[in-house]
């Protein structure tokens, strides 16, 4: 194939916004380093992406699965990590005499990221 055009890659992909979303996807992969899937030929990444799209060398929804995964932010605490901290909290001495609700909201204060006056 010597030139990709918008309409080679449409049949694989019909919605346009997401073509661009994938191949933009594919062509930062790129240039952070992955593997090429075809031959380079002088093209830029973006047009390796578009390339690889239209001959069916990249399926489309394992792309859209990489671009969901990469926006994604998980907290990857677990509910025993969090108790437990909790529990190392209340054994730290200062917080024996802490009111219940001064602890309360310490607690939410850590957990949002806020430095409110807690004492």
């Amino acid at each position: 194939m010597a030139r990709v055009t918008v309409e080679d890659c449409i049949e694989k992909v019909p919605n346009r916004f997401g073509l661009v979303l994938l191949a933009g996807h594919r062509a930062r992969n790129i240039a952070n380093g992955a593997a090429l899937l075809i031959d380079r030929d002088n093209d830029k990444n973006p047009v390796v992406a578009l390339r690889e799209l239209a001959e069916d060398k990249i399926a489309p929804p394992e792309l859209y699965e990489a671009i969901v995964v990469g926006l994604q932010r998980v907290d990857e605490r677990t509910e025993a990590e969090d108790e437990a901290e909790t529990v190392a909290l209340l054994a730290e001495p200062q917080h024996m005499n802490m009111a219940e609700q001064e602890l309360i909201r310490a607690l939410q204060s850590d957990r949002d990221g806020g430095q409110e006056e807690r004492y």
